[in-house]
């Protein structure tokens, strides 16, 4: 199950108390204080990894903790320091405090790690008080509390291409055929109910690969909530390159010129740094002379270039390629979001 928000508390580990001890061996009848400090409580970590797709594991949890530092013993035995809790997150994992709104951390690439919750500082043992005045001291510090705060993720993911558009406009045919991403396709409305991730192999060794992401389908009021599409368009804000689909067939909903007009509204709407990113305008389901038609007329009224593709035929499939390598090398770095 995809899952890109979620809340939790982490408490990290509380640390170990110190000990009162003195040292009782046969032939040392008064023997100094030898007690040990507590162990250090473990930490909450957070780190990125490539092996996970969404938050929903972190979901089922309501609060995380880490161990507690064992108790310090006689003969100047330490305790043992408690054990860290690593949650493996998304790559593209934001983290904020959920409680004042602020940004932790972007985890924008695998291997990267935060500390969110440090652990409880250990407490001293008696041995540790021993003074000339004082040579058998009976003071001892109890362990430090951990930190604990609560956490709010989302997921970003992490791509080269996006692909936005009406719903049914060919994108996840489009992302099965450039790509070995299966999503679920079907001739209604809203079929891709979750961003989906595929990767295009270019043949190319200077760019080998680009990650393509697809979204739900936008509608005309995405930005009051309606439809699916707008929630997840922060999936599409890292991209370098966005691919607009535009249904050209007869059997369209929309006319394409008013299907496009709509997404760019609502990319507005949503993020005027995302309406600006590099775009190329695909016309899609071009088949016969009537689709090709409306995409000649879609590339004149828009007043820039249009690809014409078939996704089912593979018709103008190898242009797009090579104007997705184009666009990605001109965008050599995924914008900040």
């Amino acid at each position: 199950m995809f899952l890109d928000e979620v809340e939790f508390w982490v408490r990290a580990g509380r640390g170990g108390d110190g000990c009162v001890s003195f040292r009782r061996e046969k032939y040392v009848p008064f023997g100094g204080p030898d007690g040990g400090d507590g162990g250090d409580g473990g930490d909450v970590i957070l780190r990125a990894t490539t092996a996970e797709s969404s938050l929903f594991r972190l979901s089922r949890g309501a609060e995380y903790r880490a161990g507690n530092g064992a108790p310090g013993r006689g003969n100047h035995r330490t305790g043992a320091r408690g054990g860290d809790l690593v949650l493996e997150v998304p790559v593209g994992t934001q983290v904020r405090d959920a409680v004042h709104g602020n940004l932790l951390a972007d985890l924008d690439r695998d291997g990267a790690t935060l500390v969110v919750a440090r652990g409880g500082r250990r407490g001293r043992g008696n041995a540790r008080f021993a003074t000339a005045e004082d040579q058998a001291p009976r003071r001892w510090e109890k362990g430090r509390e951990g930190e604990c705060r609560r956490l709010r993720l989302e997921l970003k993911l992490v791509a080269d291409v996006g692909l936005i558009g009406l719903p049914n406009a060919g994108k996840s045919t489009l992302l099965s055929r450039l790509t070995s991403a299966r999503p679920r396709v079907a001739d209604y409305p809203f079929t891709t109910l979750e961003p989906a991730l595929g990767i295009l192999e270019t043949g190319l060794p200077e760019r080998p690969t680009l990650v393509l992401a697809d979204i739900p389908g936008l509608i005309e009021g995405a930005a009051a909530g309606k439809g699916l599409g707008h929630r997840f368009l922060r999936h599409v804000e890292r991209t370098r390159v966005l691919l607009h689909l535009v249904d050209c067939s007869a059997l369209a909903l929309d006319e394409p010129a008013a299907a496009r007009a709509t997404v760019l509204a609502e990319l507005r709407r949503y993020s005027p740094a995302l309406a600006e990113r590099p775009r190329i305008l695909v016309a899609t389901k071009v088949e016969d002379e009537e689709a090709r038609a409306r995409a000649r007329a879609l590339a004149q009224e828009a007043g820039e270039e249009c690809v014409e593709i078939s996704a089912a035929t593979g018709a103008g499939l190898a242009e797009l390629i090579r104007r997705l390598v184009r666009e990605g090398f001109a965008s050599p770095a995924r914008p900040d979001a």
